[in-house]
């Protein structure tokens, strides 16, 4: 018997999870029913593709390659089956989302719960990753959409949301934080800059920022998360750049924490929904992109 849409799947969730176990929980399947039903998809096509062991199972070379391919046999599947089932515009079915973790927290919850109430029968599945993750897993069918920086993202159609605007933020004994208005590039001189690591493209403009003003990126301390170099900024490890979406959300929550915009061309990004050029759901992205759009206006002149 040839290899099953199912039996890809799980190949692809064995890929995703490094475990039997794991796998078939996601796929909702017994491990042995799993385990039984990869060994006969190896067996027709005579090879070896995962290695078992007792740390994990590992993709074996052809494994991987055959993992690759599954992966464009499911999205292609996905996209049928999305053509099949839509009607023009409307906002039905699932979408899954791929975003950047500066943007998701601060502008996707509330439009989430608006999106499931004003659409009954859409369902919006969001995931955070990384700049690079979010380009490789668009092209391969993980995501029908993502939220990020068009210019990481080549042979992709899409519509701009929001331009974003960065912010500092420092001890609240630092001289830049007790004065007043926005800060001038001139203001950041010498300063070490946080931001977060490699894989986001946040890091990349905060080093041009820096390259500008005559500043730096610290080498002493890299975030995790835009809360993480906040938080060690208020320390007084040095200054945080933060993007308007946050800085403005959490400044509402507390009214302790001391933001400034910073007053450059430089300090600006714009944020796009993007999706594949040979997509089928073309019409419902641009849908949606209305409704980020406008969601995203309430958040940055707080409404919302």
């Amino acid at each position: 018997m040839r290899p099953t849409l199912r039996q890809l799947q799980y190949l692809v969730a064995i890929a995703d999870t490094g475990k039997f176990g794991e796998a078939a929980k996601r796929t909702n399947v017994s491990q042995p029913s799993l385990s039984a039903q990869v060994a006969d998809m190896e067996a027709y096509l005579g090879n070896v593709l995962i290695e078992r062991g007792r740390h994990g199972a590992f993709l074996t070379p052809l494994g991987e390659e055959a993992v690759r391919r599954a992966r464009m046999i499911l999205r292609d599947v996905e996209d049928l089956k999305a053509v099949l089932a839509s009607e023009n515009d409307a906002l039905t079915g699932r979408i899954r989302l791929g975003v950047l973790p500066t943007i998701g927290p601060y502008l996707l919850p509330g439009v989430t719960r608006h999106l499931h109430a004003k659409y009954p029968d859409f369902r919006l599945s969001v995931r955070e990753e990384r700049t690079i993750d979010l380009e490789e897993h668009l092209h391969d069918g993980r995501f029908d959409t993502v939220i990020s920086t068009i210019e990481d993202h080549a042979n992709a159609e899409h519509m701009p949301l929001f331009e974003e605007e960065l912010w500092i933020c420092a001890a609240p004994d630092d001289p830049i934080a007790q004065s007043y208005g926005d800060v001038k590039l001139s203001d950041l001189r010498d300063r070490p800059l946080l931001t977060l690591g490699y894989g986001h493209r946040f890091n990349l403009k905060i080093q041009s920022i820096a390259e500008a003003a005559g500043a730096h990126v610290s080498s002493e301390y890299e975030g995790t998360s835009l809360d993480a170099i906040r938080q060690m900024a208020e320390m007084g490890a040095g200054v945080a750049v933060l993007p308007s979406l946050y800085a403005l959300t959490e400044a509402r929550r507390d009214p302790d924490l001391v933001v400034r915009k910073i007053d450059d061309p430089l300090a600006r990004r714009e944020i796009s929904l993007i999706w594949r050029q040979t997509s089928p759901l073309r019409d419902r992205l641009v849908r949606l992109a209305e409704e980020l759009k406008t969601a995203a206006v309430s958040v940055l002149v707080g409404r919302r």
